[in-house]
Order: C-alpha cells, then sequence, then structure tokens
C-alpha cells in the first residue's frame, strides 16, 4: 500500500510539472505568434479551465508550520496528542484537520513493533489411547469480594476426562508440577503435555521436571489458542455450567465446587464428543478394549515350558491347558 501511494505521488507531480510546461507553450504562442487562447489549448491538448486555473493560496500554513514544528519536538506524540497541546495553546482547530496535515507532512509515529515469540506449530499425533497427551490452561474467576482467583486445568486429550482443577489466588510454575507430579501418582506418565507459552508452562523449573520425567512439553504457537483446541472447549463448558453458574465466597468454596463439578463432569456428563458417553465410560470402554488391559485380563498370561498359559486358575492344574 505504501509502495501504491508512493508510486501515486510521483505520477500526480510529473503530471504537474508537465501541465507547467504546457502552460508556459501557450503563453508564449500566445504572445510571440497572436493565437487566441481556444486555439492555442486545442494544439497543447489542455483544457482551458485547466490553463486558467490558479492555485488557491494555503490558508493552513501557519498551522501546517506550527505542527511541524510541535511534531519535531515531540517525535513520539500522535495526531491526537498534537491536537490537544495545540488546543491548550489556545488554537483551537478540528481535529481532522490536523490529521490531514499530520498525514500530508508525514509525521506519522513509527510504531515500535513488539517482539513475539516464534514457534513452529508442533505436528499434532493422532490420539489413539490414554495418557498419550495431556493438555492444560488458566482460567480466572473472581470471589466475591472481587479478589481473582486462577484455575488450573488438566484434560486428557483422549478420553476428555478432566483430570485436575487446581484453585488458588496464585498459581507458579512450582505448584504446576506438582499438580501433574500428583496425576502422574494416579494415572501414569503422559507421554507428552500440550500448553501455551505461559511464563509457568516455559520455566526452567517447568523444562527441567517435564527433561527429567521424559515428557514432551508441545507448546503451541503465540496467538493460536485453538491449537489447544481440547482444553479450551473444556473451559466453554466449565465457564457455562459451574463458573457463571456460581457465586463464590471464598477459596475454599471455589474448591468444593470444582471437585463437584469435576466428578458430575467425569462420570455423569454425557460427551457429544464420545457418542454422549460420559469420559469415564469410554475411557473404561477404551481400556478394556486394549489387549495389554489388567481389567479384561487381570491375570497375567504367559507360556510356560509345556506350551501351557499360565494363571492362578490352572497353577495347580496336573494337565496343562493347551494353548489354541
Amino acid at each position: 500500500m505504501e509502495d501504491e501511494n508512493r508510486r501515486l505521488k510521483t505520477l500526480v507531480a510529473d503530471l504537474r510539472l508537465e501541465l507547467a510546461g504546457l502552460r508556459e507553450d501557450i503563453a508564449f504562442a500566445q504572445a510571440e505568434h497572436g493565437v487566441s487562447e481556444r486555439r492555442a489549448c486545442k494544439l497543447a491538448g489542455v483544457n482551458r479551465t485547466s490553463n486558467r486555473y490558479e492555485p488557491r493560496p494555503d490558508r493552513n500554513a501557519e498551522l501546517r508550520a506550527e505542527l511541524v514544528k510541535l511534531a519535531r519536538q515531540k517525535p513520539r506524540y500522535g495526531y491526537r496528542r498534537l491536537h490537544a497541546v495545540l488546543e491548550r495553546r489556545g488554537e483551537p482547530v478540528n481535529v481532522k484537520r490536523v490529521y490531514r496535515l499530520y498525514a500530508e507532512e508525514g509525521l506519522a509515529v513509527r510504531r515500535r513493533r513488539r517482539k513475539r515469540l516464534q514457534r513452529e506449530r508442533a505436528a499434532e499425533a493422532r490420539l489413539v489411547r490414554a495418557n498419550q497427551e495431556w493438555a492444560m490452561d488458566f482460567i480466572v474467576d473472581g470471589l466475591a469480594n472481587g479478589r481473582m482467583v486462577r484455575i488450573l486445568s488438566v484434560v486428557d486429550a483422549f478420553t476428555r476426562e478432566c483430570l485436575a482443577l487446581e484453585a488458588d489466588t496464585s498459581l507458579g510454575s512450582e505448584r504446576v508440577t506438582r499438580a501433574l507430579y500428583q496425576l502422574i501418582e494416579e494415572r501414569g506418565v503422559p507421554e507428552n503435555v500440550r500448553s501455551d507459552n505461559g511464563p509457568e508452562f516455559t520455566s526452567r523449573r517447568m523444562l527441567g521436571w517435564a527433561e527429567e520425567r521424559k515428557i514432551g512439553l508441545v507448546h503451541i504457537q503465540p496467538g493460536r489458542p485453538m491449537q489447544n483446541g481440547h482444553v479450551e472447549s473444556f473451559h466453554g463448558r466449565l465457564r457455562d455450567e459451574c463458573l457463571n453458574a456460581s457465586w463464590f465466597r471464598t477459596l475454599n468454596d471455589v474448591r468444593h465446587t470444582l471437585d463437584l463439578w469435576r466428578e458430575e463432569y467425569n462420570g455423569e456428563r454425557p460427551h457429544s464428543a464420545l457418542a454422549y458417553r460420559t469420559p469415564r465410560e469410554f475411557a473404561a470402554a477404551q481400556a478394556y478394549g486394549n489387549v495389554g488391559s489388567k481389567e479384561r485380563f487381570p491375570y497375567s498370561h504367559r507360556h510356560g515350558n509345556d506350551d501351557g498359559l499360565y494363571s492362578p486358575l490352572t497353577e495347580d492344574r496336573e494337565t496343562p491347558v493347551i494353548a489354541g
């Protein structure tokens, strides 16, 4: 856009120079050869109105000079602030007029671009089992006295179970790793944990904790919250069904309400993405379908020297059970 405007300004300037030269030729023809204005304009290909045009004097000359002087003194002021300064000095002028002169003189403040973290988009693996990827993020709410409460949500991206809702007025990286450690004690180690680029998730403590346990940290691209869509969708349900429907007086009230709602979400609320099964029912069905699941095969099956299958039910039998 800037290049196009520059080309248009150059073209207009060239046309003006060309018109000035033609007007001189017309004046010369009239003075030296006695040609009429109509005839001279026709020969030069110029409209008589253009030939007679006299530029109006710049009625904004004083304001323009004052604006340029003020902008050089205060180079970081925008046109609105410069307009306010001019009015304080007793020069009433329309703000649109100031903006027009401000733009004509090229006084626009060069914006300092904020340096943003650049990340390549992480490849999204196909989710086929529980603990393959956890997703976590923060959501904010408040108490009746106006105090802010932060809530850490951790969701299993495959089973859609809500694994944790940690609430406090402040949650740093130490609290985050502590909550994840408790979940690992209950459910096992996840392969990956997906999050945004908040300081709690990118701190040295968090990176070292994950490296020590061989857990992959998947950080989404800045400004792309839907790359962490599972927890964002969960937050929509949490906000709509729990936080907006509750009035919290104390922090303990928040924690108690979240615990009850998490139990309802996992065990009673049908989930549309799971064929209207609850996350707990879906997780149990997936565990039953897993050949290595202890729920489906509670005893360890192995071949003995006699090619029989071992289990507590066949341990004392004289005749081995034939596989097949």
